[in-house]
C-alpha cells in the first residue's frame, strides 16, 4: 500500500509554503509518527510526521514551494525492512572503520590511546611529555593515519617550519530568506509605516525582586521543577497595570477602537528560525507560578519548533527582553494590531539617590513603545510608572494596590 504524505493545513490565511528541510533521505525506512520534513510558512516552521511506517520516496526536494494539500512524498507500507536510516548506516560504517587501539608491548610503562576522528593513536610517555612541553597540536602531528607516535616523530615535527599565515578571504555567500523571516520583515516595516510609534523610558530598582529570587528560588525549583525568573513578575505587573490603562491593551480596526477585556500577553522568544511570540492566554487569571510554568512551556516549544499556530496567534500586549543578550537600552517595535510593547533590558549596578544618599543598586532600564494614535503621552508614562511601582514593591502584585490602601478602602 502506498501512503501519500501531503502538506497539512497551516492556518486560515496560509495558502502556500516552502519545503525547508527533509529530516530523512530518499529511500529511508521511516516509522509511524516519525518526523520526516520541516515546512516553512509565513507564520511558523512546522514539522510533519509520517502516519505510516515504510520506505519513503521524496517527490519534492528542499527549497521548493508547495501548496496546501500537495503530495510531497509517498511511503510504501509493504516495505518493512531495516528501520535504520542512511545517516545511521553511514555512522555505523564510520565507527566500524576506526582503527582499533594498538596495545603497548612494554611492561615498564603504558602508552595512552587517544581517539582522533577516525583513527586511534597510541602515544609513548616520552612523546606525550614532549607534546605537553611544546604545546603541540596532535592533529597537525599525525599524518597518513600514523598508529604510534614516538619521541622521534615529535622532534621531527618540531623541526618543521611553521605554517604560513592564512590569507584574508574576500569571498561572499548568499542564502534565501526563510518564509518566516520574510514575513517578519514585512510586519516590522508595516509596524513602522502604519503606526505613530513613540517610546518612553524609565528605570526599575530590581533589589527586592532579586532578594525574592535568592530567598525562594531553591524552594520554587524543588516544587515546580523550573527556576524562578523575572518574566513572570513583569507579566503579572503588566496585567495589573493594564486594568488601570485599558487603551494600552486595545487595538485599532478601521475607524474603531477595540477594547480587550482580557490580557493575552505575548512573550518574544529568540529561536534559530527567528523571533517568535507565543501567547499566554488570560494571564490576568494566573498566579506567578502558573505564569512561570506557561512561559517555560511555550519557550521550550518555540526553540524545539513545536509551537502550534494557535499558540502564536492573537495577543493584546507583548513583552520582549533584550537584556538576556546584554542590551542596556532599546526601542522595541510594536507588534500590530497591538498598540504597545514593553522592553526589558540588562540589570546593571548603578549609583542612585536613595533618601538623600547615593547607593549602588541593581537597575534595569525599561521602554514602552506605543501607538500615539490611540495612547497619549500621559497614559504611556503613567502605565510605565505603574509597572515600575509594582515591581519595586512586589507585595503589591498580590493585592493589585498598596495593602494599607486596600485595608483602608482607598
Amino acid at each position: 500500500m502506498i501512503f501519500e504524505l501531503k502538506v497539512p493545513s497551516l492556518g486560515e490565511s496560509v495558502s502556500n509554503a516552502v519545503i525547508a528541510n527533509w529530516l530523512v533521505a530518499d529511500g529511508d525506512f521511516v516509522g509511524k509518527d516519525q518526523e520526516v520534513v520541516e515546512i516553512d510558512s509565513d507564520k511558523a516552521t512546522v514539522a510533519v510526521s509520517s502516519e505510516q511506517s515504510g520506505k519513503i520516496s521524496i517527490l519534492i526536494p528542499a527549497g521548493e514551494k508547495v501548496g496546501i494539500g500537495d503530495v510531497i512524498a509517498t511511503v510504501d507500507t509493504e516495505q518493512t525492512g531495516n528501520q535504520t536510516s542512511k545517516a545511521k548506516k553511514e555512522q555505523t560504517e564510520e565507527e566500524a572503520s576506526v582503527i582499533p587501539e594498538k596495545q603497548s608491548q612494554s611492561t615498564d610503562s603504558e602508552e595512552k590511546a587517544q581517539p582522533l576522528k577516525d583513527v586511534r593513536v597510541s602515544i609513548s610517555p616520552l612523546a606525550e611529555k614532549l607534546i605537553s612541553e611544546n604545546q603541540v597540536d596532535i592533529e597537525e602531528l599525525i599524518h597518513d593515519k600514523l598508529i604510534r607516535i614516538t619521541k622521534g616523530d615529535v622532534e621531527k615535527f618540531l623541526q618543521k617550519p611553521t605554517k604560513p599565515k592564512q590569507e584574508i578571504s574576500r569571498e561572499e555567500s548568499r542564502e534565501e530568506m526563510t518564509t518566516l523571516r520574510k514575513k517578519l520583515s514585512e510586519r516590522l516595516v508595516q509596524s513602522k509605516n502604519q503606526t505613530a510609534m513613540l517610546t518612553t523610558f524609565n528605570e526599575i530598582d530590581m533589589s527586592r525582586l532579586i532578594e525574592i529570587r535568592k530567598k525562594y528560588n531553591e524552594e520554587f525549583q524543588k516544587k515546580y521543577g523550573i527556576k524562578l525568573g523575572f518574566m513572570s513578575f513583569f507579566t503579572k505587573a503588566v496585567t495589573l497595570a493594564l486594568d488601570e490603562f485599558p487603551q494600552v491593551n486595545a487595538s485599532i480596526e478601521n475607524s474603531e477602537i477595540v477594547y480587550h477585556h482580557y490580557k493575552d500577553i505575548g512573550i518574544a522568544v529568540s529561536t534559530p528560525k527567528g523571533l517568535m511570540v507565543p501567547v499566554i492566554r488570560n494571564a490576568e487569571a494566573m498566579d506567578l507560578f502558573e505564569i512561570e510554568l506557561k512561559i517555560n512551556e511555550l519557550a521550550t516549544k518555540a526553540r524545539n519548533k513545536k509551537l502550534s499556530l494557535d499558540e502564536m496567534s492573537g495577543g493584546t500586549f507583548t513583552i520582549t527582553n533584550g537584556g538576556v543578550f546584554g542590551s542596556l537600552l532599546s526601542t522595541p517595535i510594536i507588534n500590530p494590531p497591538q498598540v504597545a510593547i514593553l522592553g526589558m533590558h540588562k540589570i546593571q549596578d548603578r549609583p542612585v539617590g536613595i533618601d538623600g544618599k547615593i547607593e549602588l543598586r541593581p537597575m534595569m532600564y525599561v521602554a514602552l513603545s506605543y501607538d500615539h494614535r490611540l495612547i497619549d503621552g500621559k497614559e504611556s508614562v503613567s502605565f510605565l510608572v505603574k509597572v515600575k511601582e509594582l515591581l519595586e514593591n512586589p507585595v503589591n502584585l498580590a493585592f493589585g494596590n498598596d495593602p494599607l490602601r486596600s485595608l483602608l478602602g482607598l
